[in-house]
């Protein structure tokens, strides 16, 4: 009987340049860290999965209807909001920022509600205004109205655009830390051969 030892073979291993760089780039655009670390296949796959996500709850949350409440029309992007207000939902907005640069309009939006101007882009993720409130955005939709028209795409549109927020932290933790690889750390098997 021969005793021979066998190594298995150790996974290539990848090069994640600065990982802080590239956990920075992979929440200001899903798969762009991984883009940057030269790992084409998952950039792709977090784009396409994480934007798509994103971009379906944002259709999901918009509509051309008029509101109830006021002159305006619903708009494009209404899940996705902040607001400074005490008391509004603005939970929701810390995982959905977390897709990066597509979500930052709203904090925009945000700050020029709160400081009583005008919200650009025709009110693109702009927070709902409140009911009696009739200043320079009296034509923006009331969370009444949303809710109203929109029906149960408003908190699908929520949901989509939360999950996608969540699902790039994971991406982010990729790009920073690498893939899950499990290395045999050395260990040799022992194999044996009868003659």
């Amino acid at each position: 009987m021969i005793a021979k030892f066998v190594e298995k073979p150790v996974p290539e291993s990848i090069n994640l340049k600065d990982p802080v760089l590239a956990a920075f780039l992979a929440w200001l655009i899903p798969g762009l860290g991984h883009l940057y670390q030269g790992r084409r296949a998952k950039a792709a796959l977090f784009f396409l999965c994480i934007m798509g996500l994103f971009v379906f709850g944002l259709y999901l949350g918009s509509s051309n209807e008029q509101c109830k409440d006021s002159k305006g029309k619903i708009g494009y992007g209404r899940a996705v909001y902040f607001s400074w207000k005490k008391g509004e939902r603005t939970w929701p907005y810390l995982c959905q920022v977390c897709v990066g640069l597509p979500a930052l309009p709203a904090l925009i939006q945000a700050s020029r509600m709160s400081h009583n101007k005008k919200v650009w882009w025709g009110g693109f993720m702009a927070p709902p205004r409140p009911k009696g409130d009739h200043g320079p955005n009296k034509l923006q939709p009331t969370l009444h109205d949303l809710h109203r028209v929109l029906n149960r795409y408003f908190e699908l549109a929520w949901v989509f655009t939360t999950i996608a927020g969540l699902l790039n932290v994971l991406a982010i933790y990729d790009a920073w830390a690498g893939p899950m690889t499990t290395i045999p750390g050395g260990k040799k098997e022992k194999e044996t051969e009868s003659d």
